[in-house]
């Protein structure tokens, strides 16, 4: 199976249209469609149902595009590493990030190493630890930031300079508003808003056997989306405080938890695999200003 055809069915999938897809790729429509039923030959499956209207895909496409773009996303890195060998001044680094106000002294580090390495590239994602830790584990990111504890048998890891202070979002009108700080017994019957990974490991730390009492309305993996429903009063969103807008025009007040409620946040790195040239820079870095 070739990375060529796979980029291919990749654009096809996306496109939904042979035609649309055989100009993106700077080639004709029957090498195309050929490339494709080769492919489809090859597997021993059919990848696309074809419609009048044009193509979609079939159960096993859409297993195949899911693992089409983690092998293209591997192999683009192989060649941008072998690409920048020798070239201590440029290269990609790729980051997997929890939302935290704390992705700023990574901001940070990175601006001082573009400054000294003119041809540095980085890649971001976002998602929750179960989504980047998997990435980190194919080997398409270097580093991931994590809101929870690492296994250290795994991953090398390092501690953010802070931490995250839990509180609530909810609308300046919301009767929770009124209140300096939150309490569990302030949530019993409220909708609730939060991510599936903190509902399942830090909110239970700070409610304890209170935790039935509580409940979850809906899950956002992200914040923003998440204070936008708030803000419509469909549900108090739990969250870290600075990750949503609550200044004076916005509608919505931050007010913290109590008892105090805290999360670490952790820079993480694959155990015993070799870094980037580049990467090994950047953990040369970030080690040097701890």
């Amino acid at each position: 199976m070739e990375i060529r055809a796979l980029r291919a069915f990749l654009e096809v999938s996306r496109e939904e249209n042979m035609t649309r897809a055989a100009a993106n790729l700077h080639m004709s429509q029957p090498s195309l469609s050929k490339l494709m039923k080769s492919l489809e030959h090859e597997l021993g499956v059919a990848l696309f149902m074809r419609r009048s209207f044009g193509l979609t895909l079939t159960k096993e496409g859409r297993v195949l595009r899911e693992r089409a773009r983690d092998l293209i996303g591997m192999a683009d890195r192989i060649e941008d590493e072998f690409a920048s060998l020798g070239n201590i001044t440029g290269g990609t680094l790729y980051f997997g990030l929890a939302e935290s106000y704390q992705i700023q002294y990574l901001a940070q580090q990175i601006k001082l190493l573009r400054a000294q390495c003119p041809d540095l590239r980085y890649h971001v994602e976002s998602g929750v630890s179960l989504q980047v830790l998997e990435h980190l584990d194919q080997g398409t990111l270097d580093f991931a930031v994590l809101a929870q504890a690492p296994d250290l048998t795994k991953y090398e890891a390092m501690d953010f300079p802070d931490v995250d202070r839990w509180g609530v979002v909810v609308p300046s009108d919301h009767r929770l508003a009124a209140r300096e700080r939150i309490t569990v017994d302030d949530l019993v019957g409220e909708p609730l808003f939060c991510s599936q990974q903190a509902w399942r490991h830090d909110i239970p730390r700070w409610a304890g056997s209170r935790m039935p009492d509580l409940r979850l309305e809906a899950t956002f993996g992200l914040a923003y989306n998440g204070a936008v429903f708030a803000r419509e009063g469909l549900g108090v969103l739990l969250t870290f405080a600075r990750l949503v807008d609550t200044s004076a025009d916005s509608g919505l007040v931050f007010r913290p938890l109590t008892p105090t409620l805290e999360t670490k946040l952790h820079l993480v790195w694959r155990r015993n695999r070799p870094l980037s040239p580049i990467a090994e820079r950047f953990l040369t870095q970030i080690r040097s200003a701890r």
